[in-house]
């Protein structure tokens, strides 16, 4: 009967437990030490632990929740209103914009109607055997080449 080696499982898994935990306070420490936004994602990432883990540990749940209200997150600041383009403005855009495309829907039928009719023309002359060739055929001179 081969002897029980459980015990080395079970001690790498528990020295792995405590280097995921280890990476994730020295994480929280830096980011809070900086002044960068703490989040659940940010903390994960720099730590290279799991979301899910991280909502998991009860302490460690706690310690994010108090220090994202320590660092609220922070949204640029609107351009000046000077900066901003006017309803008019905008309203112009969208018209040009509008125009563009209508004008490149009636371009692109125009081409996919003179496709059409090419492919029907070129069909009609292989049925009725007037199949005029842009190549020429096998028994045709060589052509001129350069010297």
């Amino acid at each position: 009967m081969p002897a029980d080696n459980s015990h080395h499982i079970v001690a790498a898994a528990r020295r792995r437990a405590a280097q995921t935990r280890q990476r994730a306070i020295a994480a929280l420490r830096h980011m809070d030490a900086t002044g960068q936004r703490i989040s659940f994602d940010a903390v994960a990432r720099e730590a290279s632990v799991a979301r899910s883990w991280l909502y998991a540990q009860q302490d460690l749940r706690a310690e994010i929740e108090r220090l994202r209200q320590r660092h609220p997150a922070t949204f640029p600041a609107p351009p000046p209103q000077r900066q901003r383009a006017s309803d008019p403005s905008l309203l112009r855009r969208l018209e040009a914009a509008t125009a563009r495309i209508r004008h490149l829907e009636a371009d692109n039928q125009r081409l996919r109607d003179a496709l059409a009719r090419a492919l029907g023309e070129r069909r009609a002359a292989e049925i009725l055997g007037q199949a005029n060739r842009d190549t020429p055929k096998r028994n045709s001179p060589e052509p001129i080449r350069p010297c």
